[in-house]
């Protein structure tokens, strides 16, 4: 895989100089430290999702090494609904475009290909397995896409990452960012300890849920 040196030397430029002091001083987000993914060959990043400044936080938060190998999925009908925001979300986000359209026919599923296909190119992923943003403060029931990303690609690990404060910052709908503590916990690098989709998903949810009674936010019981 070839670095793309304009596109590394922008993104160190955007997230590490201009982004992070903004974030860090501004909003208020509080890093902790992952250093360690510089050591990981390959990962996907699974974290809550209650705002659009989750994404930006966690790009921010990534060693600057790295930064240009890994790939936010996005929504390709939100962030690549004309050619000029496809090729911006692609060159300043890195994001991976993903068709939530698209419906899976005789045993195919283009969504889950792509991340594939992305994994074998030796992108690292961040993923949001609820789906859309929620409500702030609240976290939604997991997508099974993870686990069964995660059981194709057995010896990939999965860092759970989990952030609050977000939402109350920059909620859905909302236009205006507001100064609120907001921080990101990081877990460590782990494989699943199966090959089943089911039993990977359930050692995820695990994971939550020991962030969740650690650093304390609300859960939604709805299933949507």
């Amino acid at each position: 895989m070839k670095k793309p040196f304009l596109q590394s030397v922008c993104l160190k430029l955007v997230y590490k100089c201009i982004l992070r002091p903004v974030l860090k001083f501004y909003v208020g987000v509080q890093y902790t430290d992952c250093s360690f993914l510089k050591d990981e060959e390959q990962f996907v990043i699974i974290a809550n999702h209650n705002s659009h400044l989750d994404t930006l936080s966690l790009l921010t938060s990534l060693p600057s090494e790295i930064l240009w190998k890994v790939k936010p999925v996005a929504a390709e009908d939100y962030f690549g609904n004309t050619k000029l925001k496809a090729k911006l979300s692609r060159f300043f986000i890195n994001a991976l475009l993903i068709n939530r359209q698209s419906k899976a026919k005789e045993g195919t599923n283009p969504a889950l290909d792509k991340l594939l296909h992305a994994i074998d190119e030796g992108y690292s992923l961040i993923l949001f397995p609820e789906g859309s943003r929620g409500e702030p403060e609240q976290m939604s029931k997991m997508k099974t896409g993870i686990a069964r990303l995660l059981a194709q690609k057995p010896g990939l690990k999965y860092v759970p990452v989990f952030m609050t404060g977000m939402g109350t910052s920059l909620p859905k709908g909302g236009l205006v960012v507001l100064p609120y503590n907001a921080t990101l916990h990081f877990g460590k690098p782990t494989l699943p300890e199966s090959s089943d989709p089911h039993t990977i998903m359930e050692q995820i949810e695990g994971d939550f849920q020991t962030m969740i009674q650690q650093f304390g936010i609300k859960e939604d019981d709805d299933d949507d």
